[in-house]
């Protein structure tokens, strides 16, 4: 745990949307084609801004599922559409006073703070946390939060925060199976316009992480090389590429 002392400073305005993307998008986030469980988070995401939608949204799963593709994919979703939204991973901001980086983003009407997990346990943070809440809701906005496990199975120190992070809508992501995983290389390689052959898909696949953000991760390093060298993906390139 940190103590008061133990925070960096922060510039009143600090440079916010750390690590947005704008490839992050719910059309290119994969969801099977029976839709699954995954189908009903991006629908609610989706609405969360209209009267109806939900005032917070919490959402976990395990590292590689899409969490923060999705968080990012509803900023942006929200941009386009005329809204005011913010995406702030918190684990690269847990060093700095909290109020520092909270202050005023209640003005948004739409907050997403990615991995939570990372500030709890940590009074000043926890008490900062519970503030803004408040505060976007008093305003009318919305929050969309994430962690690696359900608000009941994290560490909250703070019981008034544990409760607002226990209201609204609740969604675990789902993994997808080794199948899906193929079909969602397959896509991202469509949208990055390469040629991605169900054998080399498969070798990826089999011989790299099956974290699928380190395989998409992958793919756009093939698909650099690719350019580069002006060849197309086959096995050996993909290991020479690779260094397999």
């Amino acid at each position: 745990m940190m103590d008061s002392g133990s925070y960096d400073s922060a510039p009143r305005q600090l440079a916010l949307d750390v690590g947005l993307t704008d490839d992050a998008t719910f059309d290119n986030y994969y969801l099977p084609l029976n839709g699954g469980g995954n189908a009903q988070v991006v629908e609610q995401l989706k609405v969360q801004l209209q009267p109806f939608g939900e005032q917070s949204i919490f959402l976990w799963g395990a590292q590689g599922v899409g969490v923060t593709h999705l968080l990012q994919a509803a900023c942006l979703h929200a941009s386009q559409r005329g809204f005011s939204a913010i995406y702030l991973a918190l684990d690269e901001q847990g060093r700095f006073q909290p109020d520092a980086v909270v202050d005023g983003l209640e003005h948004n009407q739409l907050v997403c703070l990615d991995n939570v997990d990372a500030v709890l346990g940590q009074p000043r943070w926890e008490t900062a946390l519970f503030h803004l809440f408040n505060r976007v809701r008093d305003l009318g906005g919305r929050m969309l939060w994430s962690a690696a496990c359900g608000p009941h199975e994290l560490a909250v120190s703070l019981p008034d925060l544990a409760s607002r992070l226990s209201w609204g809508l609740v969604f675990q992501v789902q993994p997808l199976s080794d199948d899906d995983k193929m079909d969602a290389l397959a896509m991202r390689a469509r949208n990055l316009g390469l040629e991605l052959s169900p054998e080399v898909a498969q070798f990826i696949q089999h011989r790299c992480s099956r974290n699928l953000g380190e395989l998409y991760d992958v793919l756009r390093r093939l698909d650099q090389a690719s350019l580069s060298e002006q060849r197309r993906l086959t096995v050996p390139f993909v290991k020479q590429v690779l260094g397999i």
